[in-house]
């Protein structure tokens, strides 16, 4: 089954849930605020995915830890996205040994729908 992964009151997890529901894709729905990735979890995403698209350099989050001063290498970021979820770009979904990051609704029809 489909799982997505996020946080209930973001807008990008809004969208993509709302997406799924228009098209009746059954889903489980995991929030990282009741139930955090772990670090394999983090790391299965990265072997289908990078880095770069996983880790959110665009939230409070990032700005509020000061984490772009700190010049972080790929492997000191994959140890943040464990430790602190909320630097994980959203949402992410996962199916068939694949992976989705971020709210795309072209990728979302042509991995979803065919």
């Amino acid at each position: 089954m489909l799982k997505i992964y996020g946080i209930k009151n973001c807008d990008s997890v809004r969208k993509a849930v709302k997406f799924l529901k228009h098209h009746n894709i059954p889903y489980e729905f995991i929030d990282f605020r009741e139930t955090p990735a772990s670090q394999e979890l983090i790391d299965t995403w990265l072997e289908r995915s990078d880095i770069k698209t996983l880790f959110n350099t665009r939230g409070t989050t990032y700005r509020t830890l000061k984490l772009k001063e700190k010049n972080l290498t790929d492997d000191e970021k994959r140890q943040w996205l464990a430790k602190e979820n909320m630097l994980i770009k959203r949402p992410v979904i996962t199916f068939e040994k694949q992976v989705i990051i971020g709210y795309n609704e072209s990728q979302y029809q042509n991995l979803l729908l065919n």
